[in-house]
């Protein structure tokens, strides 16, 4: 791990007060380690923006698998990704509705471009395409 930096930060007390609830409210020990949190969420952000390294994230979908032809779709979309996948899972969530959730790893213009594919099909009635890092660099 790293040395540790000090440093300070300037904000009207009206912004600190609202910041000081928020992280209250999600429970965290200090101001410190919430404003890492918020640079590691900035770095991730310019990690997918650059598209030149690795990152990780997911794909969740919620779809009618009653639609004609979508599992059988789904599967295939998913397959000429399958280097970019890691896994999927898939539930059952009532008699026609299922939730699947594909993680992947590589470059973030093909993340982005299998969870287009994923998320346009017809059946498929919501879909999010989640953000995050390998964390190699955010330590």
């Amino acid at each position: 791990m790293s040395k540790l930096v000090r440093f300070g930060v300037s904000m009207s007390e009206v912004l600190l007060e609202r910041f000081d609830r928020l992280i209250q409210e999600r429970g965290y020990a200090n101001r410190s380690e919430a404003i890492r949190d918020l640079v590691r969420d900035a770095l991730v952000t310019r990690e997918w923006e650059e598209g030149d390294s690795e990152v990780a994230g997911t794909i969740t979908l919620i779809y009618d698998h009653s639609t004609a032809g979508l599992t059988g779709i789904l599967t295939e979309v998913q397959h000429d990704y399958h280097d970019l996948i890691v896994s999927t899972l898939h539930v059952h969530l009532d008699d026609r509705n299922c939730l699947e959730t594909v993680i992947v790893k590589g470059a973030p213009h093909l993340a982005k471009q299998l969870a287009d594919q994923l998320i346009s099909l017809k059946g498929v009635i919501h879909g999010k395409l989640t953000l995050t890092s390998t964390g190699r660099d955010l330590k």
